[in-house]
């Protein structure tokens, strides 16, 4: 049974700390990942579902692109003013970083919620919604297009690969499938625009 009244403070909690934020890390994409992570847990029922809720809202509250915070203290300060059990907090921020691409990069999880909330994080930077982020982040960042696209290349397209479970791995195939038109025809347009 999960805890609804801890996840909806929670969800109230990351929209209030990602208030204005426009690069792509903000609190719609904490609630993508937590969508998708329930999405992906669905079909494993002895996954502990409050770790996975938890960990997947508050994924990115001290992510070093974000934050200057150290030791997951936005995480670990909120979960103790909600009285989570100390040893309930170890575990969503051994979650919480897992999650992390380049920290991450060859590394599998070690739980099955690791992995769950690992897999929905990365299916949110594929697709459409992952192009929109990647410019979003790349125009906050002053990136040129050409920086951007390359982030496709050193990232995205690598996820479909990197994921761990089959769940994940069947809605990441038409998401990895479209970026890859996307590119093709972001590099047709660039070329024809040159005589």
């Amino acid at each position: 049974m999960r805890n609804e009244t801890l996840i909806d403070t929670t969800i109230s909690y990351i929209k209030a700390l990602f208030a204005g934020s426009s690069d792509g890390h903000d609190a719609d994409h904490s609630l993508r990942v937590y969508k998708n992570a329930l999405a992906i847990a669905s079909n494993y029922l002895e996954a502990d579902m409050d770790l996975i809720s938890l960990s997947s809202l508050l994924h990115d509250v001290d992510d070093h692109k974000l934050f200057q915070t150290e030791n997951n203290s936005n995480a670990r300060t909120f979960l103790k003013n909600q009285n989570v059990p100390e040893e309930t907090i170890e575990e969503i921020v051994k979650i919480i970083n897992s999650v992390s691409f380049s920290k991450n990069k060859g590394k599998t999880p070690e739980t099955l919620e690791a992995k769950i909330v690992q897999d929905a994080d990365r299916l949110d930077a594929m697709g459409a919604i992952g192009i929109a982020r990647t410019f979003a982040y790349g125009g906050k960042k002053g990136r040129s297009l050409d920086d951007s696209v390359q982030h496709f290349h050193d990232k995205l397209l690598l996820l479909r690969d990197t994921l761990n479970t089959d769940e994940a791995r069947a809605l990441a195939k038409q998401r990895h499938e479209f970026m890859v038109k996307f590119l093709e025809e972001l590099s047709e347009e660039s070329l024809g625009s040159i005589d």
